[in-house]
């Protein structure tokens, strides 16, 4: 009887379904990185508004007593600026449904699960998800932030980079290979919020 109810309670477990995404904040999202990517200077300003907020290697939230630590500090935000500083304006990105979908499947599996990183059990790596939604051209990559709150902290996170050494969010962030994207932002039980982006070089849906 024992193991029974056990087994009943896992598959209830599995079957329960994923928190719903946050789709607005899944188009501020794209909206921001296009604001990056095409007024780099711009986001330069606020990043030295956000530098600020640091008291050694943490800084402040907004309005709150909270304290985030950070790996680098100032250190990463300084690089950051100074690349945005320098960068050359890049066209937007086109919002894909088909990327959107294939990034709602790795958002809604770690939301029920906590779990981080670009590979999930069920949904697989970001060249699975992607080509079952269609095809891809030339290049694809995938961003995973986790934790701001807001589609600015969010993607002011990923360009910041801090403690990735290679900088590969902000790579991807800012490469002239890519033309369009698709997003999708969630709960994270462990981190309190996460956002998927994954991007290509041209995509066809499937649908």
């Amino acid at each position: 009887m024992r193991l029974f109810c056990v087994t009943i309670c896992v598959l209830l477990a599995l079957a329960a379904p994923a928190a719903p995404l946050d789709h607005d904040l899944a188009t501020q999202v794209l909206a921001e990185i296009n604001l990056a990517r095409t007024e780099p200077r711009t986001y330069a300003g606020f990043l030295r508004e956000f530098r600020n907020k640091f008291r050694g290697k943490y800084y402040l939230l907004p309005g709150s007593a909270a304290r985030i630590q950070t790996g680098e500090g100032v250190k990463a935000v300084d690089e950051a600026i100074k690349f945005l500083s320098r960068v050359k304006p890049l066209p937007q990105l086109t919002w894909s449904d088909g990327l959107a979908a294939a990034a709602a499947e790795l958002a809604e599996e770690q939301g029920r699960s906590g779990a981080t990183g670009h590979t999930g059990r069920q949904s697989h790596g970001t060249r699975e998800r992607i080509e079952r939604h269609g095809k891809w051209e030339r290049q694809i990559g995938e961003n995973i932030g986790y934790g701001p709150e807001g589609a600015r902290n969010m993607v002011m996170q990923l360009i910041v980079d801090d403690g990735v050494p290679d900088r590969g969010h902000r790579t991807s962030t800012f490469s002239a290979s890519f033309t369009t994207a698709g997003v999708a932002c969630g709960l994270h039980p462990r981190f309190g919020s996460m956002c998927v982006v994954d991007f290509a070089g041209g995509f066809r849906d499937s649908r």
